[in-house]
C-alpha cells in the first residue's frame, strides 16, 4: 500500500497529473525511463512520481509510507529540490528579494518588448540577432548501448544490434522531433545518415522507437516519412474551428500578403505575412491544389450533431519555397533540394514502431503515415496493470499548437495594418478583446491546440483526437528493460521477426511475414494466456535479468552517468519520494 492506499490505485490516481490522455501513457510516465532521461532537461526523466515532469507542481505531503506484502513499513521524508543559488540566501525574505521582486529593469524591458509587439508594420527593417542560448552538455544517453550516430542531446540516434540472432536489424531511436532552433538540419542528416549507415551494413529490418517523444517541428515528422517512404505524399488533413477573428485574420494577413511573392529573398517581417497559416497561399486544399482565395480556405463548413463550424480541409505545401522558415531551416525530403529521393530503403513488413504511449502532437502526425499510409506495424509497451490493449499514441493527437503571444501579436499586427475604416468596423468585434493578461499571468509559455487531424478518406470527419486506436501488439516491461534500452529493442525484434512472441493476447493483430513464412503475433506460441492475471505471470522459474542486459551496459554506471547531466540553469521543484533523486524536468 501508498498512504493507506491500494498501491494500483495509489499510482493510478497520481498519474493523472501527468499531460497525456490515455490512462496507460499516463501510468508508464510515473515511473523511471531511459528514453526520457536520454533527453536531459528536456524530459520526464525518473518520472512523475517521484517530482518530475508534472509531478513538480505537486505537493506530496510531508512523508511517503509504504507497506509490503512481508509486513513491512518504510516510510520517506518527502523534500524539495530547488536548483538555484542559494549563495546569501537565509530566509524566505531573502529569497523573495533575490528571485520574486520584478526590477525597474525589468518592468522597462517588458515595457519595451510590448511596444515591439503591438506595432508591427510590414517593412523592410530587420529585426535584432537573437541571444544564442547557454551550450549544454553533451552526454550520451545512460542505459544504451554504443550508437552508430548519435544527435549531441540525444533527440535522435542509429543503433546496430550486434548480438546473435539480431545482426540484421537497424534501430533509430526518435525522442522527439526537435523543438530548438539550431538542431533542426542536425535532427535531419542523423536520420539521413544513420539510413544510409545501415543499408550500407546490410541492415534489412528497421525498429523506430518513438518512446518519451511529445511531438516537435511539424515538417520534421513529414521529412523523416519521406525519408522512408519517398514514393508515397503524406496527406495530413488539418481544419481550424471557423469564427469571426479567424475570418478577419485571414482576409487581413491575404491582402497584405497580395503584392509579394513566395519568394526567400525579403526581409523577415514580409517574409512572416507571406508564409502565415493566415494567408490563404501558404496552403493546399484537401486534393493537394492551391486555394483560390481566402474564402475558399476559410469555409465554413459544418460538422457534428451540433453543426459546429470549420474552416476546409488544409495540407501543407510541400513545393512551397519558404518551407525552410517552418521547419527549422531544412527542405522536406523528396522534395525542392532533396528531390533525389525516391526508393524507400525497407518494405513496410521489414519496419516496426515502438512506442510507450508519451507519442504526441508531431508523433502522432508521423504515426499517422507511417501506420494508416505505410501499413507499418504499431507495438506499444508497459501500461497498467492489464491484459488489455494499449494505444501507442497517448498524447495530443491535435496538429499544431500555437503560442497565446503569436495569436496575440498576430491580432495586433493585423489591427495595425488596416485602413482606419476597417479598423473601425473592428472595434466592434472580437479582434479588440485580445489581451496579453493569459501570457503575464502564467509561468510558462502558454498555448493552444488551433487544429484538428483529420483522416484521409474520413467521411464524418472525426477530429484523430477522439478515436482510440491500440496497438498491434502491446509487451510489458521487464526489469532489463528498465536499465537497458537494447532490451526493448531485441524483445521486439524477436516477437516481430524471430520465433518469439512477448505480445499480450487481445492486441496481436500482426499478420506476419507471408514470403518468409514467419507467423504473425497472434499465430505465434509464447504469448500471454488470454484472461491470465498479471500477478501470475512469471511465478515460476526467473532468469537473472542481468543476463538479458546488453555486455556495453554497465548498470552500476548508469546512476553515476546520470550525475553529469548538465542541471546548472534549471529552476527546479521536486516533492520527491525520498531515495536517490535526480531533477530533470
Amino acid at each position: 500500500m501508498i498512504d493507506g492506499q491500494n498501491t494500483t490505485q495509489a499510482l493510478e490516481d497520481w498519474s493523472q497529473y501527468g499531460t497525456l490522455q490515455d490512462r496507460d501513457a499516463l501510468w508508464n510516465n510515473l515511473f523511471y525511463s531511459p528514453a526520457q532521461v536520454s533527453l536531459g532537461t528536456a524530459g520526464t526523466s525518473t518520472g512523475t512520481f517521484v517530482g518530475r515532469g508534472r509531478g513538480r507542481f505537486v505537493y506530496p505531503g510531508a512523508n511517503t509510507t509504504f507497506n509490503f506484502a512481508n509486513g513491512s513499513t518504510i516510510t520517506h521524508e518527502n523534500f524539495a529540490k530547488v536548483l538555484v543559488d542559494f549563495k546569501n540566501i537565509s530566509s524566505g525574505a531573502d529569497i523573495y528579494r533575490k528571485y520574486f521582486i520584478v526590477t525597474p529593469r525589468a518592468y522597462a524591458n517588458a515595457s519595451e518588448i510590448n511596444k515591439k509587439e503591438t506595432n508591427n508594420t510590414i517593412n523592410n527593417s530587420k529585426p535584432d540577432s537573437p541571444e544564442k542560448p547557454a551550450a549544454r552538455k553533451t552526454v550520451p544517453a545512460p542505459g544504451y548501448p554504443t550508437p552508430v550516430l548519435r544527435q549531441r542531446h540525444n533527440i535522435n540516434g542509429g543503433y546496430f544490434l550486434d548480438q546473435p540472432g539480431f545482426e540484421h536489424v537497424a534501430v533509430l531511436t526518435v525522442g522527439s522531433f526537435v523543438s530548438n532552433e539550431g538542431q533542426e538540419v542536425e535532427f535531419q542528416n542523423i536520420n539521413d545518415g544513420f539510413i544510409a549507415a545501415a543499408k550500407a551494413a546490410n541492415k534489412t529490418k528497421l525498429i523506430i522507437d518513438l518512446s518519451a517523444n511529445g511531438g516537435g517541428t511539424i515538417l520534421q515528422g513529414y521529412d523523416l516519412f519521406k525519408q522512408l517512404f519517398p514514393n508515397l505524399e503524406p496527406y495530413g488533413g488539418t481544419r481550424f474551428r471557423a469564427h469571426t477573428a479567424l475570418d478577419n485574420l485571414g482576409e487581413i494577413y491575404s491582402e497584405a500578403a497580395a503584392p509579394y511573392t513566395h519568394n526567400p529573398n525579403q526581409t523577415d517581417n514580409i517574409l512572416e505575412v507571406v508564409s502565415s497559416s493566415w494567408n490563404y497561399r501558404s496552403d493546399m486544399d484537401v486534393n493537394g491544389k492551391p486555394f483560390s482565395g481566402w474564402e475558399a480556405k476559410y469555409g465554413p463548413h459544418q460538422h457534428g450533431p451540433s453543426n459546429d463550424s470549420f474552416t476546409s480541409i488544409i495540407r501543407w505545401n510541400l513545393t512551397d519555397p519558404l518551407q525552410p522558415l517552418s521547419s527549422g531551416g531544412i527542405y522536406v525530403s523528396g522534395y525542392q533540394g532533396r528531390s533525389n529521393i525516391t526508393t524507400p530503403p525497407w518494405q513496410s513488413e521489414d519496419i516496426i514502431l515502438v512506442y510507450d504511449g508519451y507519442c504526441a502532437s508531431t508523433c502522432a502526425i508521423f504515426s499517422e503515415f507511417m501506420h494508416r499510409q505505410a501499413n507499418v506495424k504499431t507495438i506499444a509497451l508497459g501500461g497498467r496493470p492489464t491484459t488489455n490493449p494499449m494505444q501507442g499514441v497517448g498524447g495530443v493527437k491535435g496538429t499544431n499548437s500555437f503560442l497565446l503571444s503569436y495569436i496575440f501579436t498576430s491580432i495586433t499586427s493585423a489591427l495595425s495594418w488596416s485602413d482606419p475604416w476597417i479598423k473601425k468596423s473592428l472595434n466592434d468585434t472580437v479582434m479588440t478583446q485580445y489581451t496579453q493578461l493569459p501570457m503575464a499571468r502564467s509561468g510558462s509559455t502558454p498555448s493552444v491546440n488551433s487544429r484538428d487531424g483529420i483522416r484521409h478518406g474520413d467521411e464524418s470527419n472525426l477530429p484523430l483526437q477522439f478515436l482510440h486506436e491500440p496497438a498491434d501488439c502491446r509487451i510489458f516491461y521487464t526489469a532489463a528493460m528498465v536499465v537497458d534500452q537494447s532490451a526493448v529493442w531485441r524483445t521486439v525484434a524477436d516477437t516481430v521477426w524471430g520465433k518469439g512472441n512477448a505480445c499480450v493476447a487481445g492486441s496481436n493483430n500482426y499478420n506476419g511475414d507471408k514470403v518468409s513464412g514467419i507467423p504473425g503475433f497472434a499465430e505465434k506460441d509464447g504469448g500471454r494466456v488470454a484472461g491470465s492475471s498479471v500477478e501470475d505471470e512469471g511465478e515460476g522459474e526467473r532468469e537473472d535479468f542481468l543476463q538479458h542486459i546488453s555486455a556495453d551496459i554497465d548498470v552500476e554506471e548508469i546512476w553515476e552517468g546520470l550525475q553529469q547531466w548538465d542541471l546548472e540553469d534549471d529552476v527546479v521543484m521536486s516533492g520527491t519520494r525520498g531515495g536517490e533523486c535526480i531533477t530533470l524536468p
